[in-house]
């Protein structure tokens, strides 16, 4: 059995490292894959498309994207899939527990040497702004998620419960927004010049055909609009301003819930904030909704990929010392690149 790139599963070449950690971080837009040997060093990264089991073609078709993250990464450490110890994926999709199954049962047969570990992305996030895994996340980019651990093991993550939630959601309702204005029934907006530029349109009506017509857009490219809402409403926009209010309040309100779920609330907790909508110019609002939300958390934005928290999983399953600060570092570099 074989990956993208054509490397086998059961042998490591002649002279190649072994023992090497892997962590991936995999979503509606890209899966980033990131290689580590003994000493915690980064020693090869690779990207791909989207892997989330609910919004490509075919399960297998999202298995494919992480195999081609995964090949690519140790392609630059000449090494092969023998050569992983231990290797935790962090997967959009990852929901449900049939889900989590046959993602781990079908990538352990890539790693026969190695321990492997599925979670849903939410729960990697969250290792990336709290290293020892316990606290809150919320992640804000093509979708929204949420998740939370207490220290004695016990998670829940929103999976399906938060499906209307991050860009493509804040984009789907500006869109209804600008819908309305354009027939009257709703408030003007800034939007809707901003909607029009976005996709390339010269009225509105072609927005709508564009995202309703046989074979349009896909309905996740309304996640194209979020950086136009959150500025928007940074200079004053009301609808746009009303956008984001509503998707801190929603996110929030999950955070909240999360946190009562596994037993942290009612004490403070990290609320670790992630994803691309929460990094971007303007976020200011959305998080502070988010943050007024969650009463008991304390807010620890990170600047790391949500890779590190995959990675920091799959390096406890080795049990090797780790200097957080190098790791820092190193982790910081990635997101540079």
């Amino acid at each position: 059995m074989r990956l993208a790139g054509g490397d086998s599963y059961e042998r490591v070449r002649s002279g190649e490292r072994t023992g090497l950690v892997l962590g991936v971080d995999g979503g509606n837009t890209k899966t980033l894959a990131v290689v580590m040997d003994r000493g915690a060093r980064i020693c090869g990264v690779g990207r791909a498309g989207d892997s989330n089991i609910y919004s490509t073609v075919s399960p297998e078709a999202a298995v494919a994207e992480v195999e081609a993250a995964v090949a690519r990464a140790l392609e630059t450490v000449d090494a092969g899939r023998g050569a992983v110890k231990a290797a935790v994926f962090s997967l959009s999709g990852a929901d449900w527990r049939e889900d989590i199954e046959y993602l781990e049962a079908t990538l352990a047969l890539a790693f026969p040497a190695a321990t492997v570990e599925v979670v849903n992305d939410a729960v990697g996030a969250l290792w990336s702004g709290a290293p020892d895994g316990v606290g809150v996340s919320v992640v804000c980019g093509t979708g929204g998620c949420v998740a939370a651990r207490a220290a004695d093991g016990r998670s829940w993550h929103s999976g399906w419960w938060a499906l209307h939630t991050g860009a493509w959601a804040m984009g789907e309702t500006a869109l209804q927004a600008v819908y309305a204005a354009e027939l009257g029934f709703g408030p003007s907006t800034s939007l809707t010049a901003h909607a029009l530029e976005v996709f390339g349109c010269a009225t509105v009506e072609q927005i709508l055909h564009a995202f309703t017509r046989r074979g349009g857009r896909h309905q996740y490219e309304t996640a194209l609009l979020a950086p136009a809402i959150l500025a928007q409403a940074q200079a004053g926009d009301e609808v746009a301003r009303q956008i984001v209010v509503g998707e801190g309040a929603k996110l929030g309100g999950y955070a909240r819930a999360a946190a009562r779920i596994v037993g942290i609330s009612e004490r403070p907790y990290p609320l670790v904030l992630l994803g691309g909508v929460l990094r971007a110019h303007g976020s200011e609002l959305l998080t502070n909704e988010i943050a007024a939300a969650v009463p008991d958390g304390v807010s620890a934005t990170t600047p790391l990929e949500p890779v590190a928290g995959a990675l920091l999983m799959a390096l406890r399953r080795t049990h090797a010392a780790v200097d957080l600060s190098l790791l820092h570092d190193q982790l910081l570099d990635l997101h540079d690149s």
